[in-house]
């Protein structure tokens, strides 16, 4: 892996072969092109092409092997955020993504599930969206911002005070899931297009029982964590576990079977109190949680 900014001698050397993006149509002499076909995709949907953004007329051509491509100045967050805001803005489906920077729609999964400044950074789709993200850039071409969702639609997926839990109002409410399990469901659920991370933080904040902050960098701090109990004792983990709790009573939804599992290893719930980081070992002993959240010495 290269540092930030640098460029990889191997990863130049298989994108040029393959094309930095896999071409929709190849040339004459066999050669993979960059194709855009953010055009193609919103004159083919009457409903997308009255939100496109007008493209300059006189498009510079940017060469496939252009250096500038190749230069990862970007972190993997803000490639993922550019997605991200490119999809949300209907300039492209997701399936049209990908196929217009030639990945799989398993790497694409892959990263976007990912969270961290370099976690991804192996990955097809990091490279390859930075260099249409890139081209785009250079050629002058603006994309349709991401819609703002409406504060009703808002609203509506982040109400759940009707909800009530048992020990809420002390801040006692027993947690049934890890901190990697609820990372999961915070990822899922940002992915909502009603659904922003400030507005995330507001709605976990009333699952306690005093007035708190809980900020978008708390939040990204917490999903950069990785382990089962890495992150025990954020506001987030609370917070959010009080959340989806409450919201998987409204929508009626069964406890999955890793909830009831949960149930069974941790009765009195997960610690939220004491980070567990360090632990009394023998030996060559080394403290190792599985996936429940316990601790093995192995």
């Amino acid at each position: 892996m290269s540092p930030l900014g640098e460029i990889d001698s191997n990863l130049q050397r298989t994108n040029s072969s393959s094309g930095v993006v896999s071409a929709i149509q190849g040339n004459e002499n066999g050669h993979n092109k960059i194709t855009d076909i953010t055009n193609q995709s919103a004159a083919s949907s009457r409903k997308r092409k009255s939100d496109a953004v007008e493209e300059p007329q006189n498009v510079p051509e940017i060469d496939d092997d252009d250096p500038r491509l190749y230069r990862l100045d970007e972190t993997c967050n803000q490639i993922r955020r550019k997605i991200k805001n490119f999809i949300e803005g209907s300039n492209m489906k997701v399936g049209e993504f990908q196929k217009a920077i030639g990945v799989s729609s398993a790497s694409y999964r892959r990263f976007m599930n990912q969270s961290g400044t370099h976690t991804g950074s192996e990955s097809d789709t990091y490279g390859k969206a930075f260099a249409f993200f890139k081209k785009r850039e250079l050629q002058g071409l603006k994309a349709a911002p991401p819609k703002k969702p409406k504060k009703s639609e808002e609203n509506k997926a982040l109400d759940v005070g009707d909800i009530k839990l048992e020990g809420e109002d002390t801040q006692e409410v027993r947690v049934y899931d890890t901190c990697n399990e609820v990372r999961k469901k915070i990822r899922a659920f940002l992915r909502k297009p009603d659904v922003s991370q400030a507005s995330f933080c507001r709605a976990i904040i009333k699952c306690f029982p005093e007035e708190r902050k809980i900020q978008s960098r708390q939040l990204n701090a917490f999903l950069d964590k990785k382990g089962p109990m890495a992150g025990n004792t954020s506001s987030v983990f609370y917070g959010a576990y009080v959340f989806f709790e409450k919201l998987r009573i409204k929508e009626g939804k069964p406890k999955s079977e890793m909830r009831l599992e949960m149930e069974k290893i941790h009765p009195r719930g997960v610690n939220t109190t004491d980070p567990e980081t360090w632990f009394t070992c023998f030996g060559n002993e080394r403290p190792v949680h599985d996936k429940y959240g316990r601790v093995h010495f192995v």
